[in-house]
Formats: structure tokens, sequence, C-alpha cells
């Protein structure tokens, strides 16, 4: 071969894996809330897991960018690094609009008691797994409290915004 000729050869672009792995990471967002985090009420109520793994995928495909517009002749990804990163910024609009403000439009539940309504009766089951009764914990002294009256019951209602 002629040295003229390896000279004017285009170099090959090395595969640009931080705007691919930024992407995937920002697709992988909202299956794993509602598969994972949406079950505990620390990573719910208050998607900080999620939005992490958003800046995460954010700092991924800036430096995925960053590197194809400053190296191009080494790097890939001038053409598909800003439309993932597009679809990837949709994908956070769309989470924050579903987990900040679309799930807190919820209406207001009209058949819940109000403070200091008595309760319907109601039977549960409790920490072993035994059905009890609202009107036995009202009419029957605790165990190991023989000879005591009960005094009252307590129901909490943790409402949510699932």
């Amino acid at each position: 071969m002629n040295p003229q000729e390896e000279v004017s050869r285009p170099v090959k672009q090395a595969w640009n894996w931080r705007i691919w792995a930024g992407f995937l990471v920002a697709l992988a967002v909202i299956p794993s809330y509602f598969v994972f985090f949406a079950k505990y009420p620390t990573t719910r109520d208050v998607p900080w897991v999620s939005w992490l793994m958003f800046a995460i995928s954010t700092w991924l495909l800036w430096t995925g960018i960053r590197r194809a517009f400053a190296s191009s002749k080494v790097y890939r990804g001038r053409i598909t690094g800003p439309i993932l990163a597009v679809l990837s910024l949709g994908a956070a609009v769309f989470f924050g609009y579903a987990t900040l403000y679309a799930s807190r439009q919820l209406p207001a539940a009209a058949g819940a008691p109000r403070v200091g309504e008595k309760a319907p009766e109601f039977t549960l089951a409790d920490t072993s797994g035994n059905m009890v009764a609202m009107s036995t914990l009202l009419s029957e002294p605790m165990p190991g409290m023989a000879g005591q009256k009960p005094r009252g019951l307590v129901l909490v209602f943790y409402r949510g915004y699932w």
C-alpha cells in the first residue's frame, strides 16, 4: 500500500458507551419505580432514588455528548447523543409530572370516618395472623391484664398517594 493511501483512510470511531449507558439508566427509572421502589414508603412518597438515577443518567449523557463533540474524530455520538438526551429528558419530565403533580390530584376519600366519629365494625388479622374484631378489642381485657377494663382503641389511617 502507498503511504498516502494510509493517511487518507478514515479513522474508525470508538463506541461512546456513556451516551448509551445514560439513556438506559433513564429508561430503567420508571419501571424500577413501579416494580421495586413503590413498595416502600421511603422511596414511594419521595422518590429520591429515582431522581438520583436521573441525575446519574444526566451526568453520563452530558459527559458522553461532550466527549463526542470535543473528540468527534475519535468518539461517536454527535447525532445520537442529543436525540437520546432529549428522550431521557422527556422520561424525566413525565416521571416528575406523574409523581409530583398527578399523584396528588386524587379525590378525597368521601367514605372514610372523620376524626372523633365511631368507626364501623371490622375484623382484621393481628401480627400473629389471628383474626380480631373491633368489638372484641373494646369488650375483653388485653392478655396479661386480667381484671382490668379495656380502655379504648386508636385507629390510624395512612392514606398516602399511590
